[in-house]
């Protein structure tokens, strides 16, 4: 638990008192412009200037009442959870971490009273702040669209992306069968495919009543289709080879594409075994239709995920996550780059790295009730906090970057 002296409270006046000292002031210009003009003229203007300055009086009052209304006479009560590095539980039931430093320098310079509470996920810690029965939550909570219905967010403190997670070590049989079984490879193959079948009909118009093993109908035109397969290998191709002059164009001109092609099709073959043997099955977004996914339930990540229609193994927290990719339950882990990137690092080094790509943008904020009275306040003070060399400091002594990326 942590907490902070209450700030002192704000003098103020009541409206019989303002009335008082505005009734005054105006004796007071009164004495003075007899003195100066000899005569009464301001009495005529007496109640206009009552009127004026006892409105400014009553604004100054609701002015200062309205400031004391950001700063509940209270001790709040803060969520927060789990969330390395923003948010980190010690041994000895203290907290700390970027986020919980950013609210206790701000809960420091507001002279706000508060305590921390643990919650098990973040969508218990925006259920509690919706109903009102928390102040605050402060951990890596995103700011999405769905979230806004149902809470306040103040101004971001960090922007992020989504990272991935693979297993460090694969098999170079698995990384093989992958790349066979991949799309791409039944893409390239089938495109090759129909140009041998092309080719192979167009030979067999040109030689069917010419060339006696292309004549006939069904068994000629396998005949053409096979030649034209063997030419695309080049293997064989002078057996049984085109005897029309049309024929042989078109066949010495199957033959040198189909070298281009062959060269093409294995130099993609060679690049991406050498890519998956360097970097894994998985080193971009667009990887992931084809391998299997894992997510923290209940997060920003799955609703990500779900809206790229990608599916995916929803997993209770992130340690769990990130051990099933190392026993290679799963192919790839999704989750906040720098949350991914900390446990990883921390505890699934000799197994687990994070790929250098991201995607998606995503935002940190402090969550607040709807309509909190304490937002106002909240969003200036975290304005200035980020901008600070303070900010600056902390962010590269935990993270090795000065910023938000």
């Amino acid at each position: 638990m942590s907490s902070f002296e209450e700030s002192p409270a704000v003098s103020h006046y009541d409206a019989s008192d303002r009335l008082d000292i505005a009734q005054e002031s105006v004796r007071r210009f009164e004495q003075r412009d007899r003195g100066s003009q000899g005569e009464p003229a301001i009495s005529s203007l007496r109640p206009v200037l009552l009127c004026l300055l006892l409105l400014a009086a009553l604004a100054l009052g609701c002015g200062a009442v309205r400031a004391q209304g950001t700063i509940p006479d209270r001790e709040l009560v803060v969520a927060t959870k789990e969330a390395p590095p923003f948010a980190m539980k010690q041994p000895d039931g203290n907290w700390s971490g970027i986020s919980i430093e950013l609210w206790r320098k701000i809960a420091a310079g507001a002279h706000l009273r508060f305590r921390l509470v643990e919650t098990q996920n973040v969508q218990d810690l925006l259920d509690e702040i919706a109903k009102g029965t928390l102040d605050a939550g402060v951990a890596a909570v995103t700011v999405t669209a769905a979230r806004a219905r149902s809470v306040d967010f103040t101004q971001p403190f960090y922007n992020t992306g989504l990272g991935i997670a693979v297993p460090i070590h694969e098999s170079a049989w698995v990384s093989i069968g992958r790349a066979l079984l991949s799309f791409g490879f039944f893409q390239a193959v089938t495109v090759l495919l129909c140009f041998a079948m092309a080719v192979g009909f167009l030979i067999w118009l040109l030689e069917r009543r010419k060339t006696e093993h292309f004549g006939g109908g069904a068994k000629g035109l396998g005949s053409s289709f096979w030649w034209s397969t063997i030419a695309m290998t080049q293997a064989g191709a002078a057996q049984n080879a085109p005897a029309t002059l049309p024929g042989r164009i078109v066949a010495t001109g199957w033959m040198i594409a189909s070298v281009i092609a062959i060269a093409v099709f294995t130099a993609g073959i060679t690049s991406t075994l050498t890519r998956r043997g360097l970097e894994g099955a998985v080193h971009g977004f667009n990887d992931l239709r084809s391998v299997r996914v894992g997510a923290v339930a209940n997060s920003a990540t799955t609703d990500y995920l779900t809206r790229q229609q990608l599916s995916f193994r929803a997993f209770p927290d992130l340690q769990s996550g990130l051990s099933a990719l190392s026993r290679g339950t799963i192919d790839a882990f999704v989750h906040d780059k720098p949350l991914l990137t900390w446990v990883a690092r921390k505890d699934f080094s000799a197994s687990v790295r994070v790929v250098d790509t991201s995607f998606s943008s995503e935002s940190y904020a402090i969550v607040l009730p709807k309509g909190s009275t304490l937002r106002p306040m909240l969003d200036l003070a975290v304005l200035d906090q980020i901008e600070s060399d303070w900010w600056r400091q902390t962010l590269f002594q935990t993270l090795g970057n000065a910023r938000s990326p």
